[in-house]
C-alpha cells in the first residue's frame, strides 16, 4: 500500500540491490551521499517499499548525524514508516527515536528545534509523543521566535489528539499566558489559533480585553481576529 505524508513524489520501485546501496551509503561518512540515500529510501517508502532492514542502520548512523538536511529528511523518513503493528498498538523500536526527538528539541540549534515541533505536529502515536511534552513546553519560552511558533502549533495539534487533553491538562491556560507575553506577530497568531480552536471562551475573552490594541498588530493577527 502506497503511503501518505507532506511530500508527493513518483519514483520506481526499487530493488534489492538498491537497498543494498542505501543501506552502504548511510552507514558511511560521506554526507553529500548520505542525503542522497535517505532520499531514495523515502522515494521507495512512498513507493510501497517498506524496507525493514534500513531502520536500525538509520537508526545507528542517521540518528547522531548534525546536518540540518539530514535531520529534515530523517524526520520525512520517520513520518512516513508505519510506526503500530495490526492492532494499532506502537512498535517497540519506535521508542529508540524518542530519546532523539528530545535530544532535537534540546539542541542549541533553533532550527533543528524548530523543525522537529513541525514534525510533532503530524504525530498521532501517544507512546511517542508524552515523553516528549516537558520539552515541547520549554520551547514556548525559546528566545527565538521560529522555534516558538511550531512550540505553540506542535501543542494545539496535540491536544486536539483524542488523548490530548490528559496528555496538555493546562495547554489553553498555558498558551494563554503566551499570548499576553509574545512579541511576535506569527507567533501571537498561532497562539491565538489555538485558543479558538480549542478553547473559544479564552480566544473571546482575550479579544475583547486588548480590542483596542488590535491596530498594534501585524495584518495576519488583524485578519485572523476578525475573518
Amino acid at each position: 500500500m502506497e503511503r501518505s505524508s507532506s511530500l508527493l513524489v513518483h519514483f520506481d520501485k526499487g530493488t534489492p540491490a538498491l537497498a543494498n546501496e542505501i543501506k552502504e551509503a548511510l552507514e558511511g561518512n560521506d554526507v553529500p551521499a548520505k542525503i542522497d540515500a535517505m532520499k531514495n529510501a523515502i522515494m521507495l517508502l512512498l513507493n510501497g517499499d517498506t524496507l525493514p532492514q534500513l531502520f536500525i542502520t538509520i537508526v545507528r548512523y542517521v540518528l547522531p548525524s548534525e546536518d540540518h538536511t539530514i535531520q529534515k529528511l530523517l524526520l520525512l523518513y520517520l513520518e512516513i514508516i508505519d510506526k503500530t503493528d495490526g492492532k494499532g498498538r506502537v512498535l517497540p523500536e519506535m521508542i529508540l527515536i524518542c530519546q532523539n526527538l528530545r535530544n532535537n528539541l534540546q539542541h542549541p540549534n533553533e532550527y533543528i528545534r524548530g523543525v522537529t515541533l513541525r514534525f510533532l505536529c503530524r504525530l498521532n502515536e501517544v507512546e511517542i509523543i508524552e515523553p516528549l511534552i516537558p520539552s515541547i513546553i520549554s520551547n514556548l519560552e525559546h528566545r527565538h521566535p521560529f522555534v516558538r511558533r511550531q512550540a505553540i502549533l506542535a501543542v494545539m495539534s496535540i491536544y486536539k489528539l483524542p488523548q490530548g487533553e490528559q496528555l496538555l491538562v493546562d495547554a489553553p491556560e498555558t498558551i494563554q499566558r503566551c499570548l499576553s507575553t509574545e512579541s511576535d506577530p506569527s507567533a501571537r497568531r498561532n497562539a491565538f489559533l489555538m485558543l479558538f480552536n480549542c478553547a473559544q471562551d479564552r480566544a473571546i475573552d482575550y479579544l475583547l480585553t486588548n480590542v483596542d490594541r488590535v491596530s498594534d498588530w501585524g495584518n495576519s493577527c488583524r485578519w485572523l481576529f476578525w475573518s
